[in-house]
C-alpha cells in the first residue's frame, strides 16, 4: 500500500513507508484507534494547516502604511513583542533592526506560521517597505505572506462598524466601510462633496467615522486613528479560516487609490537606441 499521507504517522508506526499496513496492528490500533479516526485527524490537521488556523504558532505583523509604523509577533492571541517607531519617510531604514528584535523572540527552532503586512491605504514606499520585508521574512521560514487592510489595524474597527475617509488630493477623496469588523467596500476615490454627505449619513447612524491622517477638508473634523501591528494581529485572527485563505490568495500589494502609472520602455539597449548602421 502507498502513503497515505504526509504526517507520517503510518510510517511511524510501521517502520517503512507501507503505509497503515504496521506489523503490529494491536499495538497500532491501542495507539491510534481505527483508521476512520485517524483519518479524520488527519484530515482535521491538513485542514487547519492549509488555512492558516493553527491556534497557537508565531505569526508576524508589520504595519508601515502610516509614519508611525509597528511590529508586532503573536503566539496564538499572546503578544510575545511589540514595537512602534516613527519612520515617516525613512522606513527602509528604520524597520529592520525592530524586526531583527522581534525574530529573535522566536524559540529555539521556531518558524514562523505566518507573516501579515497592513496594505494601506497610507504611505506608499512605506507600505512597500513593509510588504518586501514581509515577504524576505516569510521566504526564509517557508510560511504564507498574506496583506490585510491597515483601516481594519484601527480602534474603531474593534466595534464593528465604522466608515473611513481620506484626502486623496487632487481635489478628491477617498472612503471605505467597515461591517462585522471587516472591509465590505473600499477603498475607493469619490468627490469631496460625496465623502460630506456620507459622513453626515454615518453620524446620523451614530457610525464611528475616522481617518488615518489629518483631513483638511472644510467643514470637516474626524478623528485620526493610526493603525498598529498588534490590532493589525487581533483583526486576522478575528477572520474566519476560509477569510484567511481568500486573502491568503491574493497577490500582496498596496492598496491602490489610482492605478499604478506604468510607463513602457523604449526597445533596444539604452546606450545604443540612437545609433544607426548597426547590423
Amino acid at each position: 500500500m502507498g502513503r497515505c499521507c504526509c504526517c507520517g504517522i503510518c510510517r511511524e508506526e510501521s517502520g517503512s513507508d507501507g503505509g497503515l499496513q504496521g506489523e503490529n496492528p494491536s499495538m497500532w490500533r491501542e495507539r491510534w484507534g481505527s483508521r476512520e479516526s485517524l483519518g479524520l485527524r488527519v484530515a482535521e490537521w491538513v485542514g487547519i494547516r492549509m488555512l492558516g488556523g493553527m491556534p497557537d504558532v508565531a505569526r508576524l505583523f508589520i504595519e508601515s502604511s502610516t509614519p508611525r509604523a509597528s511590529l508586532a509577533l503573536l503566539r496564538g492571541s499572546e503578544v510575545v513583542f511589540e514595537e512602534s517607531f516613527a519612520g515617516d519617510r525613512s522606513h527602509n531604514a528604520m524597520l529592520f533592526a525592530p524586526l531583527e528584535r522581534a525574530l529573535a523572540m522566536l524559540e529555539a527552532d521556531e518558524r514562523l506560521g505566518e507573516v501579515v503586512i497592513g496594505t494601506g491605504p497610507g504611505s506608499y514606499s512605506g507600505t512597500r517597505v513593509g510588504i518586501a520585508a514581509g515577504q524576505g521574512v516569510a521566504l526564509v521560514h517557508g510560511c504564507p505572506a498574506c496583506g490585510l487592510s491597515s483601516l481594519l489595524a484601527v480602534p474603531s474597527a474593534r466595534g464593528g462598524r465604522g466608515l473611513a475617509v481620506g484626502d486623496a488630493r487632487r481635489g478628491s477623496a477617498w472612503r471605505a466601510r467597515i461591517e462585522g469588523a471587516n472591509l465590505v467596500a473600499g477603498p475607493e476615490l469619490c468627490g469631496v462633496a460625496e465623502v460630506l454627505d456620507e459622513v453626515d449619513v454615518a453620524r446620523e447612524g451614530d457610525c464611528p467615522v475616522f481617518s488615518i491622517e489629518p483631513v483638511v477638508f472644510e467643514g470637516l473634523e474626524v478623528s485620526v486613528e493610526q493603525p498598529d501591528a498588534r490590532r493589525l494581529g487581533f483583526a486576522w485572527l478575528a477572520l474566519g479560516l476560509e477569510e484567511r485563505a481568500a486573502l491568503a490568495a491574493l497577490p500582496l500589494q498596496p492598496a491602490y487609490l489610482r492605478p499604478p502609472h506604468v510607463t513602457l520602455a523604449k526597445g533596444g539597449h539604452p546606450l545604443l537606441r540612437n545609433r544607426v548602421g548597426l547590423a
